[in-house]
């Protein structure tokens, strides 16, 4: 997984079709995950190469980045029923692929009303999840197990399933005869239930099930965690006796002392309220046990408990190997606290900026990579991998020491013009040598002004920018480009941009292009530039591939003072 992280985009005639084969079959049986950008690129790797028909032996998350041409009316049932399995969250939601990819399943299932019938169902699969909240109501109960698959359900999709659950007509029965079982078996659909449902579920029910929850937290990563804290928060609400007792009783702790042992205790949480947690757990226990506690699924205002604590043990401030076993507590100090913080170690900053912990703030994460330099910190190649993604975003200009490939695709266009001028500076070596200077480039091209798009599509080496790179440009910055700029940027990949013509930025350069040039130069059928379509024949194009030359060369960072 380490090498794929780093997997690039190559030209087609740069591998023989055994290989692609070989690499993509061999997915299968992978556990290692390519992103969005990479299946992509192999899809089209597989279309150029004649080898997207037999998709049965491929990865369902790769079925999603097939253009449409490539599904064959035989067995478009077959392939939509197979990629509807894949990660649907790997396409932007609202994104034109994503809108394709359930039309054509619409086509193909021969769907023409709101209501899905349950054999149409089972080909849809997560498609589902982008139908209107109409059609769950109006199509057969099944609906639910596929609306499971959903990573998320809009508000007004929410409704339409309760809605559906409280006709009593589906497998699970009226909520008024729900039990424990039942409520498993909903699965991620209880994360949906309102309160007019939940109301109708009986109490031994839903504490059973909140039992249950917390028996398998400790085993479930980060997203799923965050599930079953919600769930927690709306199962485990105290009854009125119950809140009316520990009000009379707030001063002293009832439940029982919080030792090591009832740490370990997976049913914490339900036993004792926020309450009675401040009133049962000492610090002399909260600090030698630290890591431990925090392993339980705890809301945040038991957490906010355990911070007050540390505050009375540590007056003088958290010794440094407490601050790596922080975890989730950790994103509750302010950014003046965090600047008091010891961290003088990689380690510690890796601990504190694990992703499986929760997001930072942008002003905590400047603040505690300013005090891990204050404290002489280097931010390592290694380092900048673990920091990356979101937190990558929140780096200041001057805290930026570019090493290796980083995604930066989640930062806005001010930090990514930042981090390209960075890169410029820290790859001017390679300058000389255009593929090489282009490959370190590439993910920081988001951020490239237009003169050095330019200068790269002039530049007498042809470097074949992959069509979803291309998408990442700053759409500003794309408009300046011409239709002779924009063919040499793409080279062999050209015949994809027809493909994303639908892509905001495509559809905001075409406007601004000659409709004569889109037809002559491009000839690709890209359609909306200024003039009408050429109707008689285009004139003889000149030479579009600038012939190599020894004197021009590709952007180099100024000098700077």
């Amino acid at each position: 997984s380490s090498v794929l992280r780093g997997l690039q985009c190559i030209p087609a005639s740069d591998l023989p079709s055994a290989t692609i084969l070989t690499f993509t079959q061999g997915l299968q049986n992978s556990t290692a995950e390519l992103s969005s950008a990479q299946l992509s690129c192999l899809a089209r790797l597989l279309s150029a190469k004649n080898l997207t028909g037999d998709f049965s032996r491929y990865p369902s998350d790769l079925l999603l980045f097939f253009h449409p041409a490539e599904v064959r009316g035989g067995t478009c049932r077959e392939f939509y029923t197979r990629a509807s399995r894949g990660n649907l969250e790997l396409l932007p939601e609202g994104s034109a692929r994503r809108r394709e990819l359930l039309r054509g399943a619409l086509r193909c299932l021969g769907v023409r009303s709101s209501r899905l019938h349950p054999e149409q169902l089972d080909s849809l699969g997560a498609l589902v999840c982008d139908m209107e909240p109409e059609t769950i109501t109006a199509s057969d109960p099944n609906v639910l197990e596929n609306l499971k698959l959903c990573p998320t359900l809009t508000g007004a999709q929410q409704d339409a399933l309760n809605t559906v659950l409280l006709g009593g007509n589906t497998v699970y029965g009226d909520p008024s005869s729900w039990d424990l079982q039942t409520l498993q078996s909903l699965g991620p659909l209880v994360l949906a239930l309102n309160q007019t449902t939940l109301s109708l579920v009986a109490q031994a029910a839903r504490e059973g099930f909140s039992r249950s929850i917390v028996a398998m937290y400790g085993s479930q990563g980060r997203s799923q965690r965050e599930k079953s804290l919600s769930l927690l928060r709306a199962f485990t609400a105290p009854s009125a006796s119950s809140q009316a007792r520990l009000k009379r009783n707030a001063d002293r702790c009832l439940v029982g002392p919080i030792t090591a042992s009832t740490i370990s205790d997976p049913f914490l949480i339900i036993d004792y309220s926020c309450e009675q947690f401040n009133l049962c757990l000492s610090n002399e226990v909260l600090a030698a046990n630290l890591e431990a506690l925090l392993e339980q699924p705890l809301p945040e205002e038991f957490l906010q408990v355990m911070k007050k604590k540390l505050e009375q043990i540590y007056p003088s401030g958290i010794p440094e190997e407490q601050l790596k076993h922080l975890g989730p507590l950790s994103r509750l100090f302010t950014v003046q606290e965090i600047s008091r913080w010891p961290v003088t170690s990689s380690s510690t900053l890796s601990a504190l900026l694990d992703p499986a912990d929760g997001e930072w703030e942008a002003p905590q994460v400047q603040q505690l990579l300013s005090r891990f330099l204050a404290l002489g910190g280097t931010l390592t190649g290694p380092l900048l991998w673990d920091i990356g993604g979101t937190n990558l975003c929140h780096l200041q200009e001057e805290q930026i020491e570019t090493a290796g490939q980083l995604d930066i695709s989640s930062c806005s266009q001010i930090k990514k013009d930042q981090l390209y001028r960075k890169a410029q500076e820290a790859f001017a070596g390679q300058a000389g040598t255009t593929r090489v200077y282009y490959c370190h480039l590439r993910p920081y091209l988001g951020g490239a002004p237009a003169e050095d798009l330019k200068a790269l599509a002039e530049a007498g080496v042809a470097v074949d920018m992959d069509i979803d790179t291309f998408l990442t440009l700053n759409p500003e910055e794309l408009e300046k480009l011409s239709v002779t700029d924009v063919k040499n940027l793409l080279g062999e990949n050209l015949p994809y941009l027809k493909e994303a013509e639908n892509e905001t930025s495509v559809m905001g350069w075409v406007k601004r292009q000659p409709q004569w040039e889109l037809d002559c130069v491009l000839g690709i059928g890209l359609q909306g530039g200024i003039g009408t379509a050429t109707t008689s024949a285009c004139p003889t194009p000149m030479a579009t591939t600038p012939a190599p030359t020894t004197t021009h060369t590709v952007p180099t960072p100024m000098a700077t003072t």
